[in-house]
């Protein structure tokens, strides 16, 4: 089986610090990904809230520089958490295990999520650029 996410999003918190009785660091978050669509003439956006965990050394670097806002690439798997509540009911959340978190200088970030509007050349030639 094959079980790989990217996905490239906003932090929607800070991250949150938590340590395993093996004092494994481990690191929580959400980031916001956005997808637009065009629906007949008009353009929509959806947005997907997804959370994120990161153990280890890559928790560490999260927890350390990451903030609420900032654009991330998170490369991981997967994962459904169940537990029951105190009154007997049956939970579930799925979120992507990190294996990689990649983070975007804040100006990247802001080109990227607000591109500009490139017009078509005036002229065309029959020089290819490859």
């Amino acid at each position: 089986m094959f079980n790989r996410v990217i996905l490239v999003g906003n932090l929607t918190r800070d991250p949150e610090m938590r340590y395993t009785p093996q004092g494994t660091s481990v690191c929580t978050f959400g980031i916001a990904v956005n997808r637009r669509y065009k629906q007949g003439e008009e353009i929509k956006e959806e947005t997907t809230f997804v959370n994120v965990v990161a153990f280890g050394k890559q928790a560490d670097t999260c927890g350390q520089y990451l903030n609420k806002g900032r654009m991330v690439l998170v490369e991981g798997r997967l994962q459904e958490r169940r537990w029951e509540t105190e009154d007997g009911q049956q939970r579930s959340r799925y979120e992507v295990v990190a294996q990689t978190v990649r983070f975007f200088p804040k100006k990247a970030a802001e080109a990227i999520s607000e591109p500009e509007e490139v017009s078509a050349p005036e002229e065309m030639t029959d020089i290819e650029p490859f």
